[in-house]
């Protein structure tokens, strides 16, 4: 009798990716890791995002979490006992992702459940909007085993008021939903069970807008924040003209003095 086949399983994959109407959704798919950062999820992240950058047909993009978590933040078993050059690698392509999604034309949604952790928290703080279940949780623990949270301290500092952003770093303790709604870390607290519709609603909403004033705007956005006041006011007059330049900017206007919908160009 010939010996029995095994067929080998395959491995699922890291990330899932749907689309409808225009709205792309990411759903890391450790769940049995609570979605932690390995350098394989991030470069399927970075793909995906780097993908999507280009396709003029996605409008908004919300990125969640399969199983219990949304994200525990970096894999540290991964990284455990790795030499300073696998370690950077690590910190480098997670600070590149975390630069690809505030670049995107597109925003980006993050739609958190369970724990939000260390580099977790750093892409809830990343993305442009988020959204939570009433028990969820946020942290950026890394002082309490002796390793401080310093690459999610860039987004988290840039998210909330300083004092807020410093209270998590060196306590290292969780804060609820209803904290970080508070201190602007999220910007809407929903029950678990009208999370997925809450962060629906809100990317259609958006993908309901012209694409290219929403990139336009998003781009401009990041780029006034570094700037003094006279300055950022300097460079948004410019970017306000090049918008009005628009055929979505004349198309928009017309359709609100006709009292119409837009019909944009993209």
């Amino acid at each position: 009798m010939p010996a029995a086949q095994i067929s080998a399983v395959p491995a699922p994959a890291l990330l899932l990716r749907e689309e409808r109407d225009g709205i792309a959704t990411l759903t890391l798919n450790r769940g049995e890791a609570r979605n932690a950062l390995s350098m394989a999820l991030m470069a399927a992240l970075q793909d995906a995002f780097d993908a999507i950058a280009a396709e003029s047909g996605v409008r908004a993009v919300i990125l969640r979490g399969a199983g219990p978590a949304f994200c525990a933040g970096h894999d540290l078993k991964e990284m455990r006992g790795a030499g300073p050059a696998a370690v950077e690698a690590v910190f480098r392509a997670c600070s590149r992702l975390m630069l690809t999604i505030t670049r995107l034309p597109q925003p980006v949604i993050a739609q958190v459940h369970g724990i939000a952790t260390a580099a977790g928290c750093q892409l809830v703080a990343t993305c442009d909007l988020a959204l939570c279940a009433a028990d969820a949780r946020f942290a950026t623990p890394g002082v309490q085993i002796g390793l401080f949270c310093s690459t999610p301290m860039v987004a988290l500092s840039r998210a909330v008021g300083r004092k807020a952003a410093l209270e998590m770093l060196l306590l290292g303790e969780p804060i609820d939903a209803a904290e970080a709604h508070r201190i602007g870390l999220v910007n809407r607290v929903v029950p678990g069970t009208e999370l997925e519709g809450a962060a629906r609603a809100m990317a259609e909403r958006i993908a309901a807008k012209s694409r290219r004033v929403l990139a336009l705007g998003k781009a401009a956005f990041a780029a006034q924040g570094a700037l003094d006041l006279e300055a950022a006011y300097a460079y948004a007059a410019g970017v306000m003209t090049r918008n009005m330049m628009l055929d979505d900017a004349a198309e928009g206007i017309d359709a609100f003095l006709q009292k119409r919908a837009p019909r944009w160009a993209d």
